[in-house]
């Protein structure tokens, strides 16, 4: 990221007031708001190579689930001029939070109509843009099956072929709800992820463990096909990349 104030104290002061926020709204609405904590640098590294990989080749860019900002800080340093970055974000504090990080960040102050926040759904995002990198930050664990199915089907809707979707997921989350939760609850867990295995094992071109985060996440890369690929179905999954 392009902080340059870390010696003065105000990135820490930063980090502490948006885990407090993160924390606020997972009380309100755990919906809209999966994690504990914002993301950390390497997570946010992660989810963003492949915008890193493609620049400086103008690319129109999804956030979805931009939460606080931090994958957004990370992300907007890289986007070369003629790139184009839309953020979908559902709360509509977060929205407001990341509207001014939008209109004060210094890397945009020559041009500030290259990044636009949408106080939406993913799904009623109304859009006739195709997107060549999405990063996902929605807390698809939280979701119910129906709704995991819609928003990825709405993910390779909006990607160009060949286009890649990052997002993450929490370690051990199934154990634990397993242990802790109800048993309709674990069952909804499962679901979840077997919809999301699917789609790992029909998409996926990598798998990363981040162990410098809170809590430690898995970062998935997947890429929608040049051609039409058959619906999500069993094949071989890919192997994981190197740990961080």
């Amino acid at each position: 990221m392009n902080d340059q104030t870390t010696s003065h104290g105000r990135v820490p002061a930063q980090r502490n007031a948006e885990g407090w926020m993160f924390l606020i709204e997972a009380a309100r609405d755990m919906r809209t708001t999966g994690a504990i904590a914002p993301s950390g640098k390497a997570l946010a590294g992660l989810l963003t190579d492949p915008v890193r990989a493609q620049a400086p080749h103008p690319l129109a860019v999804l956030e979805a689930g931009a939460g606080t900002g931090p994958v957004t800080r990370a992300l907007i340093p890289q986007l070369s001029r003629g790139s184009r970055l839309d953020i979908v974000e559902a709360n509509p504090r977060f929205a407001a939070r990341l509207r001014t990080l939008v209109t004060t960040h210094p890397h945009l102050a020559d041009r500030p109509s290259q990044v636009t926040v949408h106080q939406t759904y993913v799904e009623q995002l109304d859009t006739d843009q195709r997107y060549d990198v999405i990063v996902s930050g929605l807390p698809l664990t939280n979701f119910t099956p129906v709704q995991v199915e819609r928003i990825m089907a709405r993910y390779l809707e909006l990607l160009h072929p060949g286009g890649t979707l990052t997002y993450f997921a929490y370690l051990g989350t199934r154990k634990a709800r397993a242990l802790t939760a109800s048993r309709a609850e674990a069952r909804r867990h499962a679901a979840v992820d077997e919809i999301m295995a699917t789609y790992q094992r029909t998409y996926a071109t990598g798998r990363w463990t981040v162990w410098a985060n809170i809590p430690p996440a898995y970062v998935w890369h997947l890429r929608r096909p040049l051609v039409s690929a058959d619906q999500p179905g069993p094949h071989e999954p890919q192997s994981d990349g190197a740990s961080r």
